[in-house]
């Protein structure tokens, strides 16, 4: 009886370590980028964004955006230094590439803007304060802050 509860014993262990090892795997390629000031952070974020995935293209991220950070997920966004720098068409490609874009609806109110004022590839969230702790303390996404 002993011997045949031994191979099964060892089938889950085997499932066990790979299963963990899978896990790990996963839970080190999510990352949440946060921008709170887009005119010093936005041009360099998207810039570590694109080379982060040309180096790892299956990491997961999001960008979430609060406060004066959200300015570049408006539609026509542009650097202020560098007007050549569209916002908007750096944003599609890499939503493209599965990057989610994230605003804060709190900073909405606050500054009194609409929806309707920002890009299609961007998502809204109630408070960008709680979902990147949500990201970071429930699903163990690793913390950039260009």
């Amino acid at each position: 009886m002993s011997i045949a509860i031994l191979p099964n014993l060892r089938q889950l262990c085997l499932a066990l370590i790979l299963g963990l090892c899978s896990w790990a795997a996963v839970a080190a390629e999510q990352v949440v980028y946060h921008i709170d000031d887009a005119e010093l952070q936005a041009t360099k974020a998207l810039r570590n964004l694109r080379n982060h995935l040309d180096v790892s293209p299956s990491t997961k991220i999001f960008v979430v955006t609060h406060a004066n950070g959200v300015d570049f997920l408006m539609e026509g966004a542009r650097d202020k230094k560098n007007p050549d720098i569209d916002y908007n068409a750096l944003v599609s490609a890499l939503k493209a590439r599965g990057v989610r874009f994230e605003v804060c609806e709190i900073t909405l109110k606050n500054r009194n803007l609409k929806k309707e004022q920002f890009t299609m590839d961007a998502d809204f969230v109630p408070s960008g304060v709680v979902r990147i702790t949500e990201l970071q303390a429930r699903e163990r996404f690793a913390y950039i802050k260009p």
